[in-house]
């Protein structure tokens, strides 16, 4: 959808447009706690984790590429950051310079870097790279989403810290709301209902309990709209080469928790997201946040979850949420301190056990014993590390007991009225089998005229046609002649030692075969 689309009435039904604008709300409340609690984690003020969510949330809303999915701050890109402001905050002070100048450089270091990490995205979304999302295997993406539900709920713990017993019935009534109400009507989103009912009910009686407020007093940035500015060192070959390794990480680590939840909300949703455009849309986002004062992000996948559940469904509720969010913050500041942390948590806790995929327990005794293993350990990686370390560790694992699974190459052998033998390969050659692709020829006990058939194999790098090579010279030393026969054009054209002995047919298969020139 473009952006001069957004507002097209006739895209919408009347029912989604109520149930955007309503869920877009309720995101927006829920998106504060997590802007303030990863600008802690990355050593900035919270002003710059709810300008991330604004406009992050906002761009990603007009052109990514799931409509519905949710933008912001997130713990896994500020964990990225930590390092970062750790290093640059020790440059800054060996420097001499007074702690405002110091803070106000590590700001600048992270908004440096957030430029550099948004247009490496954009880069990746160019080249259209996100489509090997796709090599991240079902397993992985499960445990992924498990892990993910285990880290919301985890998080919400801390909030418990030195609470009375009232913190505990208010998130306990919230999970009430959150889990009766939608059975009775879907009118209005159950979070809304919540927040609404809870805080009313808070401010009325007034309960002792923990309050936006009690994380940060919302008011100090009442009327601070986000305004652009160039980072101080943008054109500082120097900084530039400080902040490298660390945007790359947030590039490569945002990407992935986008896409991700993009499948994950496919899923949901029984419809196909754009994941190169998602790519260039949090690259833009990314690279916009650098300009105004917001640190890097990525998708969120626990609002966007609240999002779909709650009605959420077309880019107006996203746009709603962003926009919504800096309203709040900007000129109903009071409103947000009046909110209990209590009904927050509540739907988080909600949020994570519709997350978390049970049915994978079921299935975890009928899939492979890989496949299974994938999935705990991504889950457990992503529990106890990092998002990005747990998929990449869940698409090696997955890699290799694929390699592992099809590294054999087999033959029939038949012996034709002429007294040739034909050795009729069939699997894959490559890195895996063509340690084993030797093994099925008899080179010793072979006729003068042998014939190795390719028609049913499929040469697949540059080991394989090494293998090919080797086994060719194994028969000329022998004295023996060799036709190799269905082989690809550009496998023969590779081949060194065997390109003379390969036969032409019109049925040869016209695959691509890898190899370095």
């Amino acid at each position: 959808m473009k952006v001069n689309e957004l507002f097209d009435l006739k895209k919408y039904s009347s029912v989604n447009i109520k149930n955007d604008i309503l869920s877009g709300l309720v995101v927006a409340v829920a998106l504060v706690p997590e802007a303030i609690a990863f600008s802690f984690i990355a050593g900035v003020s919270p002003i710059v984790g709810l300008y991330t969510a604004f406009i992050l949330g906002l761009i990603t809303a007009l052109i990514g590429g799931k409509p519905g999915m949710i933008s912001g701050a997130t713990g896994a890109v500020a964990i990225v950051l930590v390092g970062l402001s750790l290093e640059a905050n020790a440059l800054l002070s060996a420097q001499g310079l007074a702690n405002e100048a110091i803070v106000m450089g590590v700001l600048h270091y992270i908004l440096l870097a957030t430029v550099v990490a948004g247009l490496i995205q954009i880069s990746i979304g160019m080249l259209k790279l996100g489509k090997f999302i796709r090599l991240v295997p079902t397993p992985a993406i499960h445990g992924f989403v498990n892990g993910l539900a285990i880290v919301i709920a985890t998080a919400q713990f801390k909030f418990f810290d030195n609470q009375g017993y009232m913190m505990y019935i208010l998130v306990a009534v919230t999970m009430a709301i959150m889990y009766i109400l939608p059975k009775y009507t879907k009118a209005i989103p159950a979070g809304l209902i919540a927040i609404i009912t809870i805080t009313l009910g808070v401010y009325f009686t007034q309960t002792n309990t923990l309050l936006l407020s009690g994380l940060a007093d919302m008011s100090q940035f009442a009327g601070q709209l986000p305004s652009f500015g160039i980072p101080d060192y943008l054109f500082s070959l120097d900084a530039i080469i400080i902040v490298l390794p660390y945007a790359v990480i947030v590039a490569l680590v945002g990407i992935i928790e986008s896409l991700l939840t993009l499948s994950v909300l496919d899923e949901l949703s029984n419809t196909r997201g754009s994941a190169n455009k998602e790519c260039i849309a949090q690259g833009t986002g990314n690279v916009t946040c650098g300009f105004f004062g917001g640190m890097a992000g990525c998708a969120m996948i626990g609002q966007s979850i609240i999002n779909y559940t709650s009605g959420g469904i077309g880019r107006l509720s996203s746009f709603v949420a962003a926009v919504g969010l800096i309203i709040l913050v900007v000129s109903m500041s009071s409103v947000l301190n009046a909110i209990p942390v209590a009904v927050l948590v509540g739907i988080m806790f909600m949020v994570s056990i519709g997350t978390f995929e049970w049915s994978s327990f079921s299935r975890l005794s009928r899939m492979p014993r890989t496949d299974a293993f994938v999935m705990v350990a991504v889950t457990l990686i992503t529990v106890a590390e990092d998002l990005a370390i747990a998929v990449i560790a869940g698409v090696i694992i997955s890699a290799l007991a694929f390699a592992w699974k099809h590294a054999r190459i087999f033959a029939t052998v038949n012996t034709e009225d002429d007294g040739t033998r034909v050795y009729r390969l069939d699997g894959p050659l490559f890195f895996g089998s063509a340690t084993t692709f030797a093994d099925n020829f008899d080179i010793p006990n072979d006729p003068p005229k042998v014939v190795i058939d390719f028609k049913n194999a499929r040469v697949m790098d540059s080991s394989g046609v090494e293998a090919i090579d080797a086994i060719t010279k194994k028969y000329e030393d022998a004295g023996k002649n060799l036709l190799l026969r269905h082989l690809s054009a550009d496998c023969k054209a590779i081949l060194k030692k065997a390109g003379p002995h390969c036969s032409y047919e019109e049925d040869d298969p016209t695959y691509k075969v890898a190899y370095n020139y």
